[in-house]
């Protein structure tokens, strides 16, 4: 009986879950006539790719991917390019008051968005890099940078010592020890920071919007959300675009969600 109970649980909590997602998906297939409909089906009785068609072709969606792959991949890679030695230091040396340090680092992280907006918006007025990459990457890594330095410090301190005593006695030096002999067998927490860090560059709007107001450089999420006009709703347009701007998340998750549910219960067993 138990188990009957736990398995409808999950169960509801799955279909909860992805009844957003199948329903959007659900619009993005149906001819224009049907998403109007009034009452709305759950399928599409007949269906078509033409609202896909339109978000590419009329509203510039594959541009804005092009944007978000851009943003996304070099965010993730400057960020667990820092982070990596951060969060080794942070676990591995002797260095004093290394718990405060990660926990000013999250706390940092709690500051809501609106509060550091404002700054943050004149440091890139005056350096001249609003409507740039490179003026979004630097936030994006600055937001995410202490829960990547959160997560590689506590896989770090779950490693053997006996790996850094092996590197020292063959005459490394703490960068190589980092790269050739910690990094390899910390994989799935550099595959955890790595893909929250891309899922939270992917998604983030606040920044996106503040920062980027030119068309040419916008990402993915402020792009969908500028596709309605002035008079129009394009509701099988926007359907058809966040479906499409969904996907790359879920393979990513169901490739290695393995190595994720190991970077992120490191140390929760172990002392």
């Amino acid at each position: 009986m138990e188990k009957l109970v736990l398995g409808l649980g999950i169960l509801a909590a799955v279909l909860f879950s992805i009844a957003p997602y199948a329903w959007l998906t659900s619009i993005a297939f149906k001819p224009q006539v049907e998403i109007t409909a009034i009452p709305p089906s759950l399928f599409p009785h007949q269906l078509t790719l033409e609202s896909l068609r339109a978000a590419i072709y009329e509203y510039g969606l594959l541009h804005f991917i092009k944007n978000s792959v851009i943003v996304a991949t070099l965010t993730t890679l400057v960020c667990v390019a820092v982070a990596s030695p951060a969060a080794y230091a942070l676990a591995r040396l002797d260095m004093p008051f290394r718990r405060m340090i990660l926990l000013g680092l999250l706390s940092v992280a709690m500051f809501p968005q609106i509060s550091v907006a404002g700054p943050v918006w004149k440091i890139l007025r005056a350096l001249g890099w609003l409507n740039t990459y490179q003026g979004l990457i630097i936030p994006y890594v600055a937001l995410t940078l202490p829960l990547a330095v959160w997560i590689l410090a506590n896989f770090f301190r779950e490693l053997p010592p006996e790996l850094e005593e092996a590197a020292k006695i063959d005459g490394a030096n703490l960068f190589q020890t980092l790269i050739l002999v910690i990094m390899p067998p910390a994989a799935p927490g550099l595959f955890t920071a790595a893909i929250l860090t891309f899922v939270y560059a992917w998604n983030e709007f606040f920044f996106a919007l503040l920062i980027m107001s030119e068309r040419e450089v916008q990402t993915l999420p402020v792009g969908i959300a500028l596709f309605p006009g002035e008079y129009t709703m394009p509701w099988g347009e926007i359907a058809a675009a966040s479906t499409m701007a969904t996907i790359p998340l879920i393979v990513l998750v169901l490739l290695f969600q393995k190595r994720i549910i190991s970077g992120l219960t490191a140390g929760a067993v172990k002392g």
